[in-house]
C-alpha cells in the first residue's frame, strides 16, 4: 500500500512539473512577419463572405462566388470564379 502511495505522489509530482515547464516556454514565432494591409478595395456591390491567408497572399471570398487573391500589399493579384453550379 505504501509503494503505491508513493508510485501516485511521484506522478503526480511529475505531471505538474510538466505542466509548469510546458506552461513557461516563450510563445514560438513565425519565421515571416505576416502583416496585413490596412484596407482591400473589393469590386463594386460585393462584400466578403470569407478570408484566408498564406505567408505571401491574402483571399477574400465574396457573396457573388469570386475569390480575389490579393498580395500583402492589398493589390489584386488573381480572380477566381466559383462554378456553383452541381453536377
Amino acid at each position: 500500500m505504501l509503494a503505491l502511495t508513493v508510485v501516485m505522489i511521484a506522478g503526480f509530482v511529475m505531471l505538474i512539473a510538466t505542466l509548469v515547464v510546458q506552461l513557461n516556454r516563450p510563445a514560438p514565432t513565425l519565421p515571416n512577419s505576416l502583416t496585413l494591409p490596412d484596407s482591400l478595395t473589393l469590386p463594386a456591390g460585393t462584400s466578403a463572405v470569407a478570408f484566408a491567408q498564406g505567408v505571401d497572399w491574402l483571399a477574400v471570398v465574396t457573396d457573388d462566388d469570386r475569390i480575389l487573391i490579393f498580395d500583402r500589399a492589398g493589390g489584386l493579384r488573381q480572380t477566381v470564379t466559383i462554378d456553383s453550379a452541381a453536377p
